[in-house]
């Protein structure tokens, strides 16, 4: 004989229980989340900090998640990007002074007698003076400046592109290496660019602010504008610029700061 097995029909979740379930997977998911974000908050402090070089100032884990992160955006990067630009009206009538590291307390500067100094190895070091840049085609640019404390502001800008500076003075195979590093006049404060961002058809050696000379304040007689990173990377009062394969030494990036620092 056969046995008779009853098939058990499921009873229908009500409204309400389907509600109850649904709040209680919610919850634990969102727990375990918590839980899950906290430790690895914990971890990432109890971690060893970096050694310092180059870098510095942060903790080994996430110096090597930024390295990691500009090499996967470096690989993406390309010059046909530009950024948004806007009509001079909308510029700021007077741009924000943030940041005198560099410049702050340079007494003995003297304007009149700058030159840019590009040190080139097995060479002798070249000067470059303002007039010469000012003799090269002029190009402008109003974009959306920004800075990584979370400000931005739209500012007008002027100078000679840098990729038609190194391409002028013969500086081609320099602008082959991967690195570019600038310092102030007195090396109080120094970036370094990826070869990417030195040639990106935006980037400009500037010495013209709101259509005048800039000011002090802003990095006269010339500073950089690099439209596709954060205003720490923008150096002001440019004194000396060199080329190498390696990472130049980065002022922000000594300071726990990523040292792409791309927008």
């Amino acid at each position: 004989m056969k046995a008779n097995y009853k098939k058990k029909i499921k009873t229908p979740l009500t409204v309400e229980q389907k509600i109850k379930r649904r709040t209680f997977i919610s919850f634990g998911a969102f727990s375990a989340l918590g839980v899950s974000t906290i430790a690895g908050w914990k971890w990432l402090l109890n971690a060893p900090e970096e050694t310092p070089g180059i870098t510095g100032g942060t903790r080994a884990p996430l110096r090597r998640a930024l390295n990691k992160t500009e090499l996967f955006f470096r690989n993406f990067f390309s010059n046909k990007h530009l950024v948004k630009t806007y009509p001079i009206t909308e510029a700021a009538k007077t741009p924000r002074v943030n940041s005198l590291i560099g410049i702050e307390d340079d007494e003995g500067f003297d304007i009149s007698s700058w030159k840019l100094i590009v040190k080139l190895k097995n060479q002798k070091d070249r000067y470059i003076s303002i007039d010469a840049l000012k003799a090269l085609p002029k190009t402008e640019i109003v974009y959306d400046f920004k800075c990584v404390e979370g400000w931005d502001e739209i500012q007008h800008w002027a100078g000679v592109r840098l990729s038609d500076f190194l391409a002028h003075f013969k500086l081609q195979e320099e602008a082959k290496k991967q690195y570019m590093g600038l310092e102030t006049p007195n090396g109080a404060y120094y970036v370094g660019l990826e070869r990417e961002s030195i040639m990106h058809p935006q980037t400009l050696l500037a010495y013209e602010m709101n259509g005048k000379p800039i000011s002090i304040d802003h990095g006269a007689p010339l500073r950089l504008i690099v439209p596709v990173k954060y205003g720490i990377k923008n150096l002001k009062r440019i004194g000396t610029m060199s080329f190498s394969d390696s990472r130049p030494r980065d002022y922000w990036a000594e300071q726990g700061y990523d040292y792409y620092s791309g927008l």
